[in-house]
């Protein structure tokens, strides 16, 4: 029988998505978890897989269009199967390919960057929102670029290849024996916010005023994890090596077991207890903040955490993630250890119930039985929603944290 397939729902606020391109066509066979379409969202270009296999019969929108959640995209089912095309179409996709948008200029190869232009006009240009936030942040001229996606519109790699033009020229210039004079501009710049950070905004505010926080420190005896992590890393390739990091994911998500109540939701006159602990790991990427996911946490060793993260992290900054990476978060980390980060607060990413705000692991003078040492030293600051907790069992939980991380071996076991 034939299944459609829905335009997926991915993040808590997601309303919409750009179908960018179909990955397989009217006809073709496909299996079960096989990659569909690319589809964009405000934060990222997500492949969608199919949940069926068989043949694909229809594909119910076009390349380009902006299609609302669980809104049908394509039919799969047996070959020769009938399809009604006509109840299949979702009256609510809104095509992407307005009247008023302009047929870009033919010209043989990707124009450089214009860097006299601090806030260019893009809003008739096709091109894709992700393209358009990174021509935002690099300030690209999107009219001087020559799409190569379907019907000409301007994709991220065609901006990608012009910011990689552009600085092939800044270093042409730069050894040149005549220097330009220096312009400096003290004029306001006016930066339309992307799509991402508008998420963020709306996001962040409605957390902060709607979910009291409470906010609870705790410093973390670092030693016996730095020398885990440099003996166990000697028996490693370069690219399975383990971070600080993977040592707290691994840490929270146990600790998190002893404390169901943090691995939680708000749910109006109740609280929804997660069965699952899939720690969430924020990501810096183009213009903000994503979050990626490491399913069943407590569950995995730490090997096997690493290299999940690794994957996900790369496919986050290369703005190409699965519906699957950023899905299913019930608790989430931050971490600016990385930016020599003494300590921080952060703001609780709903609808989940806490998150851990983690600085750098660094040496420092520490008193021990009365005697000045140095030793490894990590401060670490969990935000939770006092509706759902109070202080007392956020303090105990982030002892617990600490019996992890100073006793390193429980996490072996």
């Amino acid at each position: 029988m034939a299944e459609t397939i829905n335009m997926p729902k991915l993040g808590f606020d997601m309303a919409e998505g750009t179908l960018v391109r179909w990955v397989k066509q009217v006809g073709e066979n496909i299996n079960k978890g096989d990659v569909l379409a690319e589809i964009e969202t405000d934060k990222a270009t997500v492949e969608v897989e199919s949940p069926a296999s068989g043949v694909v019969l229809q594909l119910i929108v076009n390349q380009g269009d902006v299609v609302p959640v669980n809104a049908p995209i394509a039919v799969v089912g047996v070959a020769g199967e009938k399809v009604d095309a006509a109840s299949q179409k979702s009256s609510k996709v809104e095509s992407q390919r307005s009247a008023d948008e302009k047929p870009l200029p033919a010209k043989p190869e990707p124009a450089p960057v214009s860097q006299t232009v601090s806030a260019p006009s893009d809003g008739a240009i096709k091109a894709s929102p992700l393209a358009k936030r990174i021509a935002r942040d690099n300030n690209v001229n999107l009219s001087q670029l020559q799409g190569t996606g379907p019907g000409g519109r301007v994709t991220r790699k065609d901006v990608e290849s012009a910011l990689t033009s552009s600085q092939t020229s800044k270093v042409s210039s730069l050894q040149s024996p005549i220097s330009s004079p220096v312009v400096i501009s003290h004029d306001d710049e006016v930066v339309q916010l992307t799509k991402l950070r508008q998420a963020i905004a709306r996001r962040m505010t409605e957390s902060k005023t709607s979910v009291p926080h409470f906010y609870v420190s705790h410093e973390y005896n670092m030693g016996a994890v730095m020398a885990m992590r440099k003996q166990v890393n000697e028996y490693l390739p370069d690219d399975q090596k383990l971070s600080v990091n993977d040592f707290i994911i691994k840490a929270v998500a146990l600790a998190l077991r002893e404390f169901p109540n943090l691995n939680a939701t708000f749910a109006g006159d109740k609280v929804v207890r997660h069965g699952a602990v899939n720690v969430g790991i924020a990501v810096a990427v183009t213009g903000g903040l994503l979050t990626v996911v490491n399913k069943n946490t407590d569950q995995l060793p730490l090997r096997q955490i690493s290299a999940d993260v690794k994957q996900k992290v790369f496919r986050a900054r290369d703005g190409k993630v699965k519906p699957d990476d950023i899905e299913g978060s019930t608790f989430s980390i931050s971490n600016l250890g990385m930016y020599d980060v003494e300590n921080f607060i952060a703001i609780v990413n709903p609808p989940e119930a806490a998150i851990l705000a983690v600085g750098s692991a660094r040496e420092v003078p520490v008193v021990e039985s009365g005697e000045l040492k140095v030793g490894w030293r990590m401060k670490a600051t969990v935000s939770v929603d006092h509706r759902v907790s109070d202080g007392a069992e956020a303090a105990q939980f982030m002892q617990s944290l600490a019996k992890y991380l100073e006793t390193p071996a429980l996490m072996l076991v």
